[in-house]
């Protein structure tokens, strides 16, 4: 059992460096700028998807940042301030715990219908992929293109779940092309 137990041990201590260079080689990307970086809202009151009769215009009715989910907003600005990453445009879903977590973050976010949630509503799905794939194969002007959404809306667009917060980053490659070069939570 000791000698299991050491093995794991041995194991997760190599997976944690070889993890910090991974991401220091994305935060040297996202300094070059050029990038698509996809952002899910931070933590929100618990619960899934919004309450029964929830109203965009009014951000009482919907499911909010909670006090840890705006503290980990401003130290995702703060980490891209002290990293020198330069942000271009702020693109965000027209919930408020997306341009909550837009402006706590960047200082600002322009709502866009395509990043929209698509818990519990697929309708618009098709056409919303359409317009991400359109925009994450665009190579950004000015920094980098900052994407605050829903899990919902990243999963189907790049296969990935990210956790509250997390970052998703995307080199775009032409029309509706990109790669994935990384994942970040900061």
């Amino acid at each position: 059992m000791l000698r299991w137990c050491l093995l794991l041990l041995a194991a997760l201590v190599a997976v944690g460096p070889s993890r910090a260079v991974a991401d220091e080689k994305v935060w040297e990307l996202l300094r070059g700028g050029g990038q698509v970086i996809f952002m899910r809202h931070a933590v929100t009151t618990p619960g899934v998807g919004d309450p029964a009769g929830f109203r965009l215009e009014d951000c009482s009715t919907q499911r909010n940042l909670t006090d840890a989910g705006r503290d980990d907003a401003r130290r995702v600005g703060a980490t891209f301030r002290t990293r020198g990453v330069p942000v271009g445009r702020v693109l965000s879903s027209p919930w408020c715990r997306c341009l909550e977590t837009a402006r706590l973050a960047f200082g600002a976010g322009e709502p866009w219908t395509p990043l929209s949630n698509l818990y519990d509503n697929r309708a618009r799905e098709a056409e919303q992929m359409r317009a991400l794939r359109e925009i994450a194969g665009r190579h950004p002007a000015g920094g980098n293109l900052v994407l605050v959404t829903h899990g919902s809306v990243v999963l189907p667009l790049t296969g990935i779940q990210p956790a509250p917060a997390e970052l998703v980053i995307l080199t775009p490659e032409g029309p509706n092309r990109f790669k994935l070069a990384g994942r970040l939570t900061p």
